[in-house]
Parts: C-alpha cells; structure tokens; sequence
C-alpha cells in the first residue's frame, strides 16, 4: 500500500521516479504538450488524494498507466464532444481535418526528417477506436508486453492481441488510401 501521509519528500520521490514515463504516455496519446503536462499532473493528484486506491494486485508502473490511459480516453471524448457542439465547427470547409493542430504536433524524440510521416501517422491513429489506439501506442511507442497492456487496460491478452490486430488492420487501410501502392 502507498502512504504519504506527513512525507511530502516521499511523494516527491515517487513522482520523480514514474513522472517521466507516465507524461510520455500520455504525450503519445493526446499529442498534446499542454493537455500532457495538465493530465500527468491530475494522475499523480489523484495518486496523493487516493494512495490506497493502489492494492498491489499490478505493478504501481502498471496502475499508473491504468490512470493516465483512463484520464486520456476521458480527456479526448470531452475534447470530441466540445468541437462536435462548437459552432465554429459549423463554418469549416467541406474536407477540412477537425484538429488542424495535429499536422502541427511535434513529438520532442522524433527526428526533424520524420516529422511529416508522424504527422500523418498520428493522423491515422486519432481515426481509430479509443482502446485500438491505446493498446497500439501502448505497444508500439511505449513497448508495453501484451500482458503489460493487459493489466493497463483491464483486458485478456488475447483480447489486447485482437485489439492490435484490428488496430494494424486499420491502420494499414487508413494510410493506404492515403499512400496507394506504398503498402
């Protein structure tokens, strides 16, 4: 059980140790250094108002992904719920992308020369369902196991297996109508 009950220097200490990874999570994500910065910090909010929350039936690494995942789903239905009613999005030209800032999103470890396929890759990655795109970033850009994402996300391995498959799947028709012949 975690307990920082009078330690702040405790507290302090386990941020330090899981702040990192957990804000790269959520970075890939929501693609969004603001949104990042702001969800890391309610998880770790959440950690200190609720230690007890943590049973030890995972890894703490494990029921802090599970926080920041559940916060980053949250996070962006509220986001596609906001544009959805917004009136500027009644004015937008026929085609136009719903987050022109995404093509602007510029992952910090990424190298300059692939910026513009991660552009595009990220595009392809906001079209799928919430969890194919958890699980795939969880896998891919994070380099969780199967079981890893699994206890993230409250799932059977072989359902995070079919998960990453239909996520593949996807992914491969969304980039090539995007790219036709290149895949």
């Amino acid at each position: 059980m975690l307990n920082f009950d009078h330690d702040a220097a405790a507290f302090r200490d386990f941020i330090a140790m899981h702040q990192e990874r957990v804000y790269n999570a959520v970075l890939n994500r929501v693609q969004d250094i603001a949104d990042a910065e702001e969800i890391t910090q309610d998880v770790f909010v959440d950690v200190y108002r609720n230690p007890g929350a943590w049973r030890g039936e995972a890894a703490v690494s494990t029921w802090l992904y599970r926080i920041a995942m559940n916060k980053c789903v949250d996070h962006l239905r509220k986001k596609q719920r906001r544009n959805r009613w917004s009136i500027s999005g009644w004015f937008k030209p026929v085609g136009e992308e719903d987050d022109p800032a995404a093509g602007d999103f510029f992952h910090p470890g990424i190298a300059a020369e692939n910026r513009e396929k991660t552009t595009v890759l990220f595009k392809a990655l906001k079209r799928l369902p919430h969890n194919q795109h958890t699980a795939w970033v969880l896998h891919e850009m994070d380099g969780r196991s199967y079981k890893e994402i699994g206890d993230i996300m409250q799932l059977s391995v072989s359902s995070v297996e079919s998960l990453l498959f239909r996520a593949r799947q996807n992914l491969k028709k969304i980039l090539s109508a995007l790219y036709p012949g290149n895949l």
